[in-house]
């Protein structure tokens, strides 16, 4: 191997510049940098600030985003025989020059590309000074708005005029930080005569024969080398000409990659070899390899199915020839300052996904182009991906320098993610052509661009030049006819926020969308995070750290607005932690059973969203510790494989029956109306026969489905251990009495076993088992329960717990206590 790579991370130092900077800070002269890092976690380290994530430490620190600052650090080098010498800086967050012993290689402006810089000149035998100079990122964004021209845009900065994550400046869920850093890797590489530069790898199903494509740009004096691929035992050779070899090679012996829950992810090393030139086309004239890399590469087909029907237009993807039923979840950067994220926590999260049922993640716009650790995580498990370019809640001037800088960043994105197999679908925009429809941008604008050009022209232009075999959409929500409604249920996909906003849960059950791809409802964070992060005495909903963490417009209010049609509003802080907690889970819930019910007329939703950037109250369902929520157990039971669910309809209730799965699932439903004390009313049998990956619906006969006394009775209907239960009132209008329940817990290698018997209708049985320690976490929750019935909930952790632990009235929560006086 002639091209030697060198990180150059070790060394740093970070000190102001120009700003409003605190006299101890400024006294303290240059501190120790992490790189990859961040100005906020280098002064955290220092001790030179708090931590940004408690209380209201985030006001005091934004000082920070007004600042310049300049990161330092000194190497050896000494030449080595090579006579190329380039800097790559995968990472500049985000307004930087870059000088190497005083010469400036160059400037940047953009958080999301990676730089390659000739450095051969500047270099020199013996110490070398490597600088990066940041310049203030709000004031550069305030600048650049003005000189491009206002465009709208949602929360207090415009962030749409600097191509830096644009959740940096905050989100209706986020804190603002506005930080600057070397956030992704520094090397040095040297090399001589020629090495591999970008490199387009797909792996993809033609006519049901697995093939790759690979387009490698070669860069030095490579003309008459060959470029040579590997994987799964098929191997391909092709002359560099012009400084490209293109190839694409059938590989029969490879395995198809599928979505979880559809088969197996089989992964291949497929190997890029820059050879020398010789004689013979065979390669027994090699020299040898001059560069080399690696893709771990699966094999799939992959579409986006919009077919027009009697409905509307339908949009499904389709993997393989074979439609997917999308039980997905929006992601969002799981921290404010991305670079602490490594491939052990994105691990944890995705597994937190695999728990909820998630087959699908969409990386929301307003983040990043997520890194190769979280989308090798996803081809490992089989979770779907859906990349949004970054643009979000804002109309983006198509004028130049941005233009350019998009283009350069899609590009190198586009390419970068495209071997992966989980990747399906690639999004121009999220809610920006729907802004422009309903949000009054037009009358801003004033005949200015707002970023059509970006999602109808260049994106899909850059997608089908580099990576065809990865759908794309322009926009979500999105309706095929670009003329048309934009968030329109009948036609695409659609977000449903108005609920949230504006009117109540049930309410979704007024919506029969083909694809929902933004919906949600917020709670706190659990209790040991949101006591970790806020120190408020008294700690109450509105207390000032707790107005600091609710970053929503008018959250708390509608927070409340959302409970008392259904519950009581607690004065108690624990009361009301756990109502709300309770209440979006339930909401969650409701939505998801309700869409999945409509199957196949419904072939998916995505809800906001899984994780959170810190400890906040918001739609996540893991939280800014990453802790489970009581929304991570709902959204676990709303995507079963195999659902049962009663749901009014048409005036009745509907019996429906959701099969997830390759096989038929079939069998006798019992379906019993039941007073709350146990008493069977009425039965009925229904029988079923589900095909796979398809739904019935049933309209039960009014003798079980219509109650004698609504406030006293529900609907149980069971199919093996698939169960439902309706209520047909309130929980606040009805006669639930307090929760009876015998506990009984035994020791674990690694926790405990709980056994939850009820003696009376116990409504979201939950154990808050961070109460008892905040590292512990129950394998269930939410979980309704007859008189006599029983469930055995396993807890990890809490070793320090007793058996009594388990039954204080902190811990072990049902609905039954925000409803029923003793």
């Amino acid at each position: 191997m002639t091209v030697e790579r060198r990180l150059l991370h070790d060394g740093w130092t970070v000190e102001p510049g120009h700003g409003p900077v605190p006299d101890a800070v400024r006294a303290a002269g240059p501190v120790a940098a992490t790189v990859p890092g961040s100005v906020h976690t280098d002064l955290l380290a220092a001790g030179l600030i708090p931590d940004p994530y408690l209380d209201d430490n985030e006001a005091t620190q934004k000082w920070i985003g007004l600042t310049d600052w300049t990161y330092r650090t000194t190497f050896e080098w000494s030449a080595g025989g090579h006579d190329r010498h380039e800097l790559v800086l995968e990472g500049l967050d985000t307004v930087a020059v870059v000088r190497l012993n005083g010469v400036e290689l160059g400037a940047f402006r953009n958080m999301h590309r990676t730089y390659r810089l000739d450095a051969a000149s500047a270099l020199r035998p013996g110490g070398n000074t490597l600088e990066v100079e940041f310049s203030s990122p709000v004031r550069y964004a305030d600048a650049a708005s003005l000189s491009l021209g206002y465009r709208p845009h949602t929360n207090r900065h415009p962030y749409n005029a600097i191509r830096k994550m644009a959740c940096s400046f905050g989100w209706d869920w986020g804190i603002e930080t506005a930080t600057s850093g070397i956030w992704r890797p520094v090397t040095l590489e040297s090399w001589s005569g020629a090495r591999l530069g970008e490199l387009r790898v797909a792996g993809d199903v033609v006519d049901g024969v697995p093939r790759a494509r690979v387009t490698a740009r070669v860069a030095g004096s490579g003309d008459g080398a060959r470029v040579r691929v590997r994987v799964a035992g098929a191997e391909a050779t092709a002359v560099v000409a012009d400084g490209v070899a293109a190839l694409d090679l059938a590989v029969p012996d490879a395995r198809l990659w599928w979505p979880r829950g559809h088969g197996e992810q089989p992964l291949y090393d497929l190997v890029v070899e820059l050879v020398d030139g010789g004689d013979d086309a065979d390669g027994t004239g090699d020299s040898g390899v001059s560069d080399a890399q690696t893709r771990r590469v699966g094999f799939r087909s992959a579409v986006v199915r919009l077919e027009p029907d009697a409905d509307g237009t339908g949009f499904a993807i389709v993997v393989n020839g074979e439609p997917i039923l999308i039980r997905g979840a929006n992601w969002i950067p799981d921290d404010a300052f991305p670079h602490r994220v490594d491939r052990a926590r994105y691990a944890r999260r995705l597994a937190q996904a695999e728990f909820a049922g998630i087959n699908l993640v969409r990386v929301w716009g307003g983040g990043i182009y997520e890194s190769e650790d979280f989308y090798a995580e996803c081809d490992e498990r089989g979770i779907l991906t859906w990349q949004d370019f970054l643009t979000a809640c804002a109309a983006y001037a198509e004028d130049e320098p941005l233009w350019s800088e998009f283009e350069a960043e899609a590009r190198e994105a586009i390419v970068r993610l495209a071997a992966h197999p989980s990747l399906v679908v690639l999004n121009g925009n999220n809610e920006n052509v729907w802004g422009h429809q309903d949000w009054h941008w037009q009358e801003k604008l004033e005949g200015r661009t707002w970023g059509a050009g970006y999602y109808y022209d260049l994106f899909p232009s850059l997608v089908a030049e580099l990576a065809p075999h990865v759908p794309y959409t322009p926009g979500s929500p999105f309706s095929p006819d670009r003329d048309a409604y934009q968030n329109d249920p009948a036609h695409g996909t659609v977000h449903v926020w108005d609920l949230w906003n504006t009117r109540d849960w049930p309410h979704y059950r007024e919506y029969r969308p083909r694809f929902v791809a933004e919906f949600g409802w917020q709670g706190p964070p659990t209790w040991s995070t949101l006591t970790r992060s806020v120190s408020d005495d008294p700690l109450t909903p509105e207390s000032p750290g707790m107005i600091v963490h609710q970053k929503a417009n008018d959250g708390n209010g509608k927070l409340t607005l959302g409970l008392t049609a259904h519950l009581p509003l607690p004065n108690d802080m624990a009361e009301w932690h756990w109502a709300m907690s309770l209440n979006q889970a339930v909401a969650v819930r409701t939505a998801i059973e309700w869409w999945r019910s409509l199957t196949p007329h419904n072939t998916g939703t995505i809800v906001w969203q899984l994780n959170d950037c810190w400890p906040v109250t918001s739609w996540a369902a893991v939280d800014g510790d990453e802790r489970r929520k009581p929304l991570l157990h709902a959204l676990r039971h709303a995507h079963a494989e195999r659902l049962l669910t009663l749901q009014p309809d048409g005036g009745g209730l509907v019996l429906a029956a959701v099969n997830d799965t390759a096989g038929e699932w079939s069998g006798s439903v019992q379906v019993e109306r039941r007073a709350f004390d146990g008493t069977v009313l009425a039965t009925a049998t229904v029988e079923l026969a589900v095909a796979p990956r398809s739904a019935e619906r049933v309209v039960l006969d009014a003798a079980v489905a219509v109650a004698g006394d609504p406030a006293a009775e529900l609907v149980v209907a069971r199919l093996g251990d698939a169960v439902s239960h309706w209520f047909p009132t309130e929980a606040r209008d009805s006669k639930l009495a307090p929760a009876e329940v015998d506990v009984d817990a035994s020791r674990t290698d690694d926790g405990w076993s709980v056994r939850l018997t009820a003696r009376t209708l116990v409504r979201d049985a939950t154990l808050l088992v961070d109460r008892l320690a905040p590292d512990a976490e129950a394998d269930d929750a939410l979980v309704t329960l007859l008189p006599g019935e029983s469930t055995r909930i396993v807890v990890r952790g809490a070793a320090d717990a007793v058996v009594s632990d388990f039954a204080d009235r902190l811990v072990l929560r049902a609905m039954n206590d925000l409803v029923a006086t003793a």
